[in-house]
């Protein structure tokens, strides 16, 4: 990680934690990030094409409020964008829908929006996203695909992939997506960027656009691990708003970075965890392990049941919260989305039950593998960002759909609400990958200490494309 008092804020490597430090100690002004930002976007836009809607008058009287000296926090002057399925004042929830464009504008913003904002930060836009985040790819049928900065012609991941494309891209230091089944950690992976999906119900979700309530997670996505603690602390508190927000003190995570991994029982999740991918996957996993010197295989029993349970769940919430939508204008849909909110209605609810079921047999079993580990290391995704268009990939010499398959190694986890922080490699040569690191319930400040540990070492990095 460079100096924050000798980068160059207005630069497209600067990190939310670099402009926060240049705004705060007069380096710069929190005017001359915005402009920055706003040109860095309108021209890396449209070959990109992360960004849907921005706010830029907004943004402009915001910087101008920090300059005069009328707000302060720890995130002073960062520019910010989030998924467009993000209240946005003023503007309709896309949720990456055409649908949606039709129906009132937001009253007031998302609630992390008003902590990042709280904290000083500055919102610029709503970001691209697979349509009502149904999506692994980053491509949309309506607005067209989030390109892969760091080769255009691959995917981004989703369905926060305009989250990841931005960031990559170096138009903002700082994006927010929501992961219900992996939509962080995938384009994370993809993109080569740090993400983290807090535990379930650690940061509020109210003013966001729901998927599946029984798996919907909200967070960061960015170049570094301290810009990741840096919002992820902003953000925590209750919120009577969001019924699964759970009250708790807050866990400040920033100062803790620099303990390392003194103390941390680090494990490699094996079985299920360690085939079905392609090479780079695992092999990413073993360089992470060996940085860390961890050496233990714990194995998460029936991890491919929880893969089949989180998609029945994800089929059926789904295909109940769109039902009304489905009957009225069926082809305003993604005809890939719409075939999957159908099938979902065909469930039956007996599965969902027995799926729920299953999802409190599952937790039990995998928590106790914290008694033995504090951290347990797993594939992010299984292979490289695939090309833009492509639908069918071999995993493991088996041809699957890409679609499907690409949150292959996330779902299992999301399905119990596990704190994640990926962990990117890049690669030389080729595309990165990432790598999960996985903790118990509300332990976010272990795998965060992790992952700052692994890119001190200059393991784990992600540079503007």
């Amino acid at each position: 990680m460079s100096d924050p008092q000798t980068a160059d804020p207005l630069s497209k490597t600067a990190t939310a934690t670099e402009i926060a430090a240049a705004v705060m100690t007069g380096k710069t002004t929190a005017a001359a990030v915005v402009d920055a930002t706003l040109r860095r976007i309108a021209a890396a836009e449209p070959a990109i094409n992360a960004f849907t809607d921005l706010v830029a008058d907004r943004a402009k009287k915001r910087a101008a409020e920090i300059d005069a000296g009328l707000h302060r926090g720890p995130l002073l002057g960062v520019p910010f964008a989030v998924k467009n399925l993000f209240d946005i004042a003023g503007l309709p929830t896309r949720a990456g829908s055409k649908i949606n464009l039709d129906g009132p504008a937001a009253a007031r913003d998302g609630a992390l929006v008003r902590k990042l904002e709280a904290a000083g930060a500055i919102l610029v836009g709503g970001l691209n996203m697979g349509e009502y985040a149904y999506d692994f790819t980053g491509e949309n049928a309506h607005y067209g695909p989030s390109r892969n900065p760091r080769d255009t012609t691959r995917m981004s991941g989703g369905s926060s992939g305009g989250s990841g494309a931005a960031v990559a891209a170096g138009e903002v230091p700082l994006a927010l997506g929501s992961d219900t089944n992996g939509s962080i950690r995938v384009p994370s992976s993809l993109c080569g960027l740090f993400g983290l999906k807090p535990t379930y119900g650690r940061l509020s979700r109210a003013g966001s656009f729901p998927f599946v309530d029984a798996f919907d997670h909200l967070g960061p996505i960015a170049r570094s691990t301290a810009d990741l603690a840096l919002s992820f602390d902003a953000m925590q508190g209750w919120d009577p708003d969001d019924p699964v927000c759970t009250d708790r003190p807050a866990d400040p995570t920033l100062l803790r970075l620099s303990e390392g991994i003194d103390g941390l029982r680090i494990a490699i999740a094996g079985d299920y965890f360690a085939r079905g991918g392609e090479p780079e996957a695992f092999e990413a996993v073993a360089t992470v392990a060996k940085a860390l010197g961890a050496t233990k295989t714990v194995v998460l029993p029936q991890a491919a049941a929880a893969r089949a349970a989180a998609y029945v769940i994800t089929a059926i919430e789904g295909a109940e919260l769109h039902m009304p939508r489905l009957r009225t204008r069926p082809q305003d849909f993604d005809p890939d989305t719409r075939e999957r909110f159908m099938a979902g209605a065909l469930l039956p609810g007996s599965w969902y039950v027995k799926a729920q079921r299953f999802r409190r047999h599952y937790r039990a079993n995998v928590v106790k593998i914290f008694d033995e580990a504090d951290i347990v290391l797993a594939p992010a995704t299984p292979c490289t960002a695939p090309k833009l268009g492509q639908t069918m990939m071999k995993l493991g010499g088996v041809e699957l759909p890409v679609r499907a398959n690409l949150g292959l190694f996330t779902q299992p986890i999301s399905f119990i609400g596990l704190p994640v922080v990926v962990a990117p490699l890049q690669r030389p040569g080729a595309m990165p990958i990432g790598v999960q690191i996985i903790a118990k319930p509300y332990n976010e400040q272990a795998a965060l200490r992790v992952a700052a540990f692994l890119e001190k070492q200059g393991v784990a990095a992600a540079p503007p494309a």
